[in-house]
């Protein structure tokens, strides 16, 4: 998922998809761990959109921080 797509989700929704995404790429260590291979590429892509995730919302905290100055 593009950044520009992300940003376009609110916060709630943001937090709820970075959840998922943490719980998914748990599952996919494991099954990695068991010697299944077969998720490395999907399990690349979801730690890019997570770090995208949390990219978009600590902009958004530190955003509200500054317009509470």
């Amino acid at each position: 998922m593009k950044a520009e797509k992300i940003r376009e989700i609110d916060s709630k929704d943001l937090a709820t998809r970075l959840k998922d995404a943490d719980e998914q790429i748990f599952r996919l260590k494991f099954q990695m761990a068991m010697g299944q291979m077969d998720g490395m590429k999907k399990y690349r892509e979801l730690k890019k959109d997570r770090a995208r995730m949390r990219t978009v919302l600590g902009e958004r905290a530190r955003n509200e921080q500054k317009g509470t100055k």
